[in-house]
């Protein structure tokens, strides 16, 4: 038969408390770091909705500015057909005169 010494009987009656105080500390320490990681998550999450949205709008204007520059080539292109036509036009009338 095993005898209890006053150590012993502190010891254990104050280890389940000494436990439960630390299991309550883990948990609460586990919570504040589990809502941490949701808000970083969670701005994660709307930083990527802002860069898709901002990614959505720069590939519209890409295709717009695409489509002006597209268009600005052919007129150029056309402006200098009017004008080697009427440069030789000029050339044709000097040599007419």
């Amino acid at each position: 038969m095993s005898v209890i010494t006053p150590k012993k009987a502190i010891d254990s009656a104050v280890a389940p408390v000494y436990i439960g105080f630390m299991a309550d500390n883990i948990n609460a320490t586990f919570e504040h770091e589990l809502k941490r990681l949701e808000k970083r998550v969670d701005a994660l999450v709307s930083v990527c909705d802002q860069l898709q949205d901002e990614n959505k709008s720069l590939k519209q204007r890409q295709d717009v500015l695409t489509s002006e520059r597209a268009s600005l080539l052919q007129k150029n292109e056309q402006v200098r057909a009017r004008v080697e036509a009427m440069i030789g036009r000029l050339k044709a009338m000097e040599q007419g005169s």
